[in-house]
């Protein structure tokens, strides 16, 4: 008794060690300090609705996180993964069986022919006669158990790189709602900027015919030279041009919007230029410290993939160990069903069992190295998503420190150019000034108002690429999560 319970107690002990690495999360490989992030607090946790304020785009987004379909393909491979961990559990645990059934059995052996015999004999006579074969029927209704008894920690390292792998989706799903919601923003944004593109086409067009008409006038008053005629139409043609091909732009631009959304969109939904949605954007705040990088989902999948490659050396160490087995059976046989269950009928057997690998050819070795190169390429995944991280701040922070002085240049050279066309027009109908001047006016104007919009674009779409580079709204402590057996399930329809 005293040598059964040791043994017992030395199983446990071994039952409890792993030859999985310690895990320590690798310094980024990157500066501490963002550049040119200004003063801001670092960032928290930040919902789209507080950085576009805009209604109609909340609800544009709100459809597209029910409909798309790209998100539901990511919220399915979640799920896939979620239900590879209850099967990498499962096998931590004891595998219970029951069975029933029953066994007919017959014996040819026990055949007799009839034969001389005796005074007794004669043809289907006596006890030596002919007689039919005899059969016998089991019945029996077991309970086995199986169970691998994990002393060197495979099964638990298979569990930890599943459940990493698992929390790996999660990080995907969540990186593809962020740039589903980001892609809704810049498809709006980019319809707005077109149809802004496309009203100063047309205003264009109207001003230019209205200049043709006027010198075809001065042209037949003896006025004005056909030049002047020719040139007055080749901004018009221009116009005309860039008229139709902004028309095609707003299509498409609307028919992507749709796309990303998933469903119909009212007209009442999309925007009427691009200078309607001055100050429906916030501003991001951006912290001083690159940490912050760490909170992204991009970066967290990569984490949680390097914390599986982890997990999966242990278990390739393991498999040069002894594998642990044991299975047991208890249950009734009898000859009869109504004497099935009775206490004579119990039947048990244990059949403990130990696999120790002698000659695999070099599988089991191959297999550690392949799962450290694994590790490794999952190492260098990681700080590769961190550098590309950090450039994208890094470039995001870049345009957002110059981006309103170029606004600001912007509108004073669309404002000036629109004074200078007025009094290029004046000077030209008094005839003061030849038409030359009036087209260059004309040009200047055009190219300055066009200048504006893709300023007024520009900054918008930067705050749009700074809430996406920053992680948005997904605020995930990995060092805290990346703990996988004490980490809770969400909710399935989270």
């Amino acid at each position: 008794m005293i040598r059964r319970s040791g043994a017992l107690l030395a199983m446990t002990a071994l039952a409890g060690c792993s030859f999985e690495p310690a895990y320590h999360r690798p310094a980024p490989a990157v500066p501490a300090a963002l550049p040119d992030a200004g003063q801001g607090e670092a960032l928290a946790k930040l919902d789209y609705r507080e950085v576009f304020r805009d209604p109609r785009l909340i609800t544009l987004i709100d459809r597209a996180l029910a409909n798309n379909q790209d998100l539901k393909a990511a919220l399915a491979n979640v799920r896939s993964a979620r239900a590879l961990v209850t099967v990498a559990r499962a096998d931590l645990l004891p595998q219970l069986d029951g069975s029933a059934g029953l066994t007919t059995t017959g014996d040819s052996s026990n055949e007799t022919r009839g034969g001389v015999g005796g005074g007794t004999t004669g043809a289907g006579g006596g006890g030596n006669g002919a007689s039919t074969g005899g059969r016998r029927t089991t019945y029996n209704a077991d309970l086995g158990v199986s169970w691998e008894i994990d002393l060197f920690g495979r099964l638990r390292s298979l569990n930890n790189a599943a459940f990493n792998s698992y929390l790996g989706s999660e990080a995907a799903q969540r990186g593809a709602r962020l740039s589903l919601v980001a892609g809704v923003a810049n498809a709006y944004l980019a319809l707005a900027a077109d149809r802004s593109l496309l009203a100063i086409a047309t205003e264009t067009r109207t001003s230019a015919a209205k200049s043709v008409e006027l010198t075809q006038a001065l042209l037949k008053g003896g006025v004005a030279p056909r030049t002047d005629l020719r040139q007055a139409e080749t901004v018009l043609a221009q116009a005309e041009a860039d008229e139709a091909s902004l028309e095609t732009a707003v299509a498409q631009d609307r028919n992507a919007l749709q796309l990303l959304v998933g469903t119909t969109i009212e007209e009442e939904l999309l925007p009427a230029s691009i200078e309607s949605l001055d100050g429906q954007l916030t501003e991001v705040p951006a912290g001083l410290d690159s940490s912050i990088l760490l909170r992204r989902p991009d970066v967290v999948e990569s984490e949680y993939a390097l914390r599986a490659a982890n997990a999966r050396i242990g278990a390739a160490r393991a498999a040069f160990f002894p594998r642990i087995g044991l299975t047991a059976l208890a249950g009734f046989a009898s000859s009869a069903l109504s004497s099935l269950f009775q206490g004579s009928a119990f039947t048990w057997s244990v059949a403990p069992s130990a696999t120790v690998p002698i000659f695999d050819g070099g599988a089991n070795l191959g297999n550690l190295r392949y799962s450290k190169a694994q590790r490794d390429l999952a190492l260098a995944n990681y700080q590769k998503a961190i550098q590309s991280a950090f450039r994208d701040v890094a470039d995001a922070l870049a345009r957002r420190a110059t981006i309103d002085r170029q606004l600001a240049a912007s509108t004073r050279l669309d404002a000036s150019a629109r004074d200078s066309l007025f009094l290029a027009n004046a000077r030209y109908r008094e005839g003061i000034d030849p038409y030359l001047n009036m087209l260059d006016a004309q040009r200047t104007a055009y190219g300055a108002a066009r200048t504006l919009t893709q300023a007024r674009l520009l900054k918008a779409q930067n705050l749009v690429t700074l809430y996406q580079a920053l992680g948005g709204d997904q605020l995930i402590d990995t060092e805290a999560t990346g703990k996988g057996r004490n980490r809770a399930w969400p909710e399935d329809a989270q």
